[in-house]
């Protein structure tokens, strides 16, 4: 098909601006298929969450003017924490449909995927959902207007619930969105976008060509490891895909790579022919830098090869997603593993959970921190077992974000109150016509990691959007708190945190363990410990026989000595007693911290 009549086009949303829904209706309209609602959340996680976690590609067709037009439709993710997903959607198209639900408004998120396109000078196309709702849109296009600096003409009106205005939206794609660059006959430049890994044909790569053509039996090249590889089979990625013969410049579609070796395959990276000496990558490669770290085991140790394998395939096709190898003394082997984010987090537990039957353990996360040592030398630590010796340390730095809140002006107080105790500083407060405010504060990483956002929901009633930017490290007061049970360090259980916060945090884990340890019939004490100091502690009592009972009158000593003897017992039961811990304690603990 000729470059002209070809469309790359993505969808910039919050989560629940009806995104998925959007795509739906576009499909259904083209008659690319006949009734599967959320075709592109094909996640089991992705369904019941309600949210786009990994990006689809798919192609759909449509005629206009007696041309029949191919459209690529790049499905993007809407959570913060899958900004990469986005990124690299955004990449491969030439244009973005910017989505806002009337009802909510622009948030904090769709801002800052939109200056992602933006940055890229990508073409925008405003559209206000959910229509259906009867709200005036007054307030809305204005925003959008000074957003972006269009017509009001030019803000399209939509229901993806019940496709209202889609038929008018494609034929804007088709006249607005411009139509991809690239030429057939120069050599080989080709941006791979996503990648996973089938059991049954190998690695399948899905690609966007800006130049030259890619066949079946090709030899390519990767430019980030010069890897020569044979394509095995290019297909379309319409909803049924069809075998092709070939892919051409400005056009999307995937290949297979018959291999094992799944750490050749880079997502972002650029392919070119083999013998290609002069080739020009399309874009660096994009570093994602893990903002939480969590040591994950797997719970029957001779699993902990299928683990191996299972991280190594999901981080095939989640290039935000990274890991190395771990011990701990109470898991035994187990891999470290990088996250954007608790959700981030959560969705590649499940997934090892659900699609590799794989049952695992996890430590409390933590985030990277910077320790300047005495001899000026630097370190860089995420992991409390390898906390270096006090004495050592010169001083600590922290990571902190640049968080941006909007929410209406009565939530105000609830908001600053909250992310001050959280040892955030406000920086800024911004107050529009609607009476709306975008707040910005600095606050560490550490103290956004549980359910800050679930926090922020409850305290404004719902009606808040955030986002966050790493912005630096700086000087803080961190300390490494271990706990111990039963006289016992428990490795995966230590942490750090700020010297202010760490009793409070100690308390209300020593708490949780207290009520989820079950009790033996030996006294368990559970300890908190900062530099070999006892912070807090909370002592488990022990099941008690009423030895006693049998003792129907007579002389006192009688009792005394049943119930000495008793005390013996438990003393040396207490010096060899074992605490056997629940796996539920380390699923309950990961949002206590």
């Amino acid at each position: 098909m000729k470059l002209k009549y070809i469309r790359n086009f993505c969808i910039i949303a919050h989560i629940d601006h009806g995104k998925s829904s959007l795509a739906y209706q576009l499909l259904k309209i083209t008659k690319s298929i006949n009734n599967n609602n959320n075709l592109l959340d094909n996640m089991e996680l992705e369904k019941e969450k309600g949210i786009t976690i990994k990006n689809h590609i798919i192609q759909i067709y449509y005629k206009y003017n007696n041309k029949k037009y191919k459209l690529n439709l790049i499905d993007t993710p809407g959570h913060a924490d899958f900004t990469y997903e986005v990124y690299k959607s955004i990449l491969a198209s030439e244009g973005a449909i910017l989505l806002i639900d009337i009802s909510k408004n622009i948030q904090a998120q769709t801002i800052s995927n939109l200056k992602i396109a933006l940055t890229q000078k990508k073409k925008i196309i405003p559209v206000l959902n959910k229509i259906d709702l009867n709200i005036d849109t007054t307030n809305v296009i204005n925003n959008i207007r000074k957003l972006i600096k269009c017509k009001k003409n030019n803000i399209l009106l939509v229901s993806a619930k019940f496709g209202n205005g889609i038929n008018k939206l494609i034929k804007h794609i088709i006249k607005y969105i411009p139509s991809p660059t690239g030429d057939i006959h120069k050599s080989l430049q080709a941006l791979i976008i996503d990648s996973y890994y089938d059991k049954y044909k190998g690695i399948i790569i899905y690609i966007r060509i800006f130049n030259g053509i890619i066949k079946e039996k090709d030899k390519i090249k990767l430019l980030s490891n010069n890897k020569i590889i044979l394509v095995k089979g290019l297909y379309t990625l319409e909803y049924k895909n069809r075998k092709i013969k070939y892919i051409s410049a400005g056009d999307v579609g995937s290949f297979l790579y018959k291999s094992k070796n799944i750490d050749d395959i880079i997502i972002g990276d650029t392919i070119v022919s083999y013998n290609d000496k002069y080739s020009i990558k399309i874009t660096d490669i994009k570093i994602i830098q893990s903002n939480i770290f969590i040591s994950i085991f797997p719970i029957n140790s001779s699993e902990y090869i299928k683990l191996e394998n299972s991280i190594k395939k999901l981080k095939l096709n989640d290039y935000s997603f990274s890991y190395y190898k771990d011990f701990s003394n109470t898991f035994g082997n187990g891999f470290r593993c990088g996250f954007l984010g608790l959700l981030h987090f959560e969705i590649i537990k499940e997934r090892i959970i659900r699609e590799y039957n794989i049952n695992i353990i996890s430590t409390i996360p933590n985030v990277k921190y910077k320790i300047i040592l005495k001899d000026k030398s630097i370190l860089y630590i995420d992991d409390p077992t390898k906390y270096p010796p006090k004495n050592n340390i010169l001083y600590i730095m922290e990571p902190y974000v640049e968080m941006v809140i909007i929410t209406y002006n009565i939530y105000i107080g609830n908001i600053i109150t909250y992310c001050i105790n959280k040892r955030g500083k406000l920086i800024n407060q911004i107050y529009n016509k609607e009476n709306k405010v975008k707040l910005i504060f600095h606050i560490p990483l550490n103290e956004i990691l549980s359910d800050f956002n679930n926090k922020l929901k409850i305290l404004t009633k719902g009606y808040n959007s955030m986002t966050y930017n790493i912005i630096g490290y700086f000087i803080s007061d961190i300390i490494k708190v271990d706990i111990f049970i039963n006289n016992i360090r428990i490795d995966v259980f230590s942490f750090f945190s700020n010297i202010k916060t760490a009793y409070s945090k100690s308390k209300k884990i020593c708490k949780k363990l207290k009520e989820l340890i079950p009790r033996k019939q030996f006294k368990i004490p559970i300890q908190a410990y900062i530099d070999n100091k006892i912070i807090a502690r909370e002592t488990i009592n022990p099941y008690r026989k009423d030895v006693t009972s049998k003792c129907y009158g007579g002389d006192i000593t009688r009792k005394m000595k049943l119930l000495n003897k008793q005390k013996k017992g438990k003393k040396r039961m207490y010096k060899i007693g074992k605490v056997d811990l629940p796996k539920s304690i380390f699923y309950s603990l990961i949002n206590i911290n």
